[in-house]
């Protein structure tokens, strides 16, 4: 998967505007879908009662079900994202994190993120990769969590300080955004690509063929559901540039 910026506002295509280039579509795959999967009030447009058939959105993001081998909305899963603050403005000392029982070596009261985030890898429970830290000198600290942790509901540290100057100097610890689950069993929560054109089908169908776009030029903003490339797990096949 390719990040870039992309700046051309041409809509090429009539029902896509989300689509920012044909040059790609060659690569696009028919794939079956399980209507089952999709949700009426997201998924599908307006229906007109004088209209018996339904529609699915094009540019819907899918997964495919490794189960059944079905095409179906792409799961993306939520990393934990957690914040270390210092409080009381300490003038020294030092403190030390500990996750899930192993305990960092003591880091100073002004420590930066990469000090942070070099003393967490260093723990044998933490591989590089499993946390990025970003924040100023002295925090707050932003922990957020992928790697072997990608989508775990992660479980939140806790520190231990020895601080010296300011006013009842701390770290206070809260998760900002709380994980999912980890990578789901369905296979859903890999990204294949959008759903090229609007599908057509009838109440009662279960399954259909549809045109799967795993190439492309796309404004992520204008697709029907919310997508945030940067959560798309590596291992995908695809090749997207967005619109960012």
């Amino acid at each position: 998967m390719d990040i870039q910026p992309y700046t051309s506002t041409e809509t090429l295509a009539i029902g896509r505007p989300w689509l920012m280039s044909m040059l790609g579509i060659e690569a696009n795959q028919t794939v079956t879908l399980d209507l089952t999967a999709f949700d009426e009030t997201l998924h599908w447009t307006e229906a007109s009662k004088y209209q018996p058939e339904r529609k699915l959105k094009s540019g819907i993001p899918l997964g495919k079900n490794s189960t059944t081998g079905l095409f179906e909305p792409y799961a993306a899963v939520t990393n934990e994202v957690q914040t270390l603050t210092v409080t009381g403005a300490p003038t020294g000392g030092t403190f030390t994190i500990t996750w899930s029982g192993q305990t960092t070596a003591a880091l100073a009261y002004n420590a930066t993120a990469a000090q942070v985030q070099t003393a967490l890898e260093a723990l044998s429970n933490i591989a590089p990769g499993d946390v990025a830290v970003t924040g100023a000198t002295g925090g707050p600290w932003t922990l957020t969590w992928g790697g072997t942790q990608l989508g775990e509901n992660v479980a939140q540290p806790t520190t231990t300080e020895t601080f010296t100057g300011g006013t009842t100097p701390d770290i206070t610890i809260a998760t900002t955004t709380a994980g999912g689950t980890a990578a789901s069993a369905t296979g859903a929560d890999v990204f294949v690509g959008f759903l090229f054109t609007e599908v057509s089908f009838f109440p009662t169908s279960t399954k259909c063929a549809a045109p799967l776009m795993v190439h492309g030029q796309i404004d992520a903003a204008k697709l029907p559901v919310a997508f945030d490339p940067t959560d798309v797990p590596a291992g995908s096949n695809t090749q997207f540039v967005y619109k960012v």
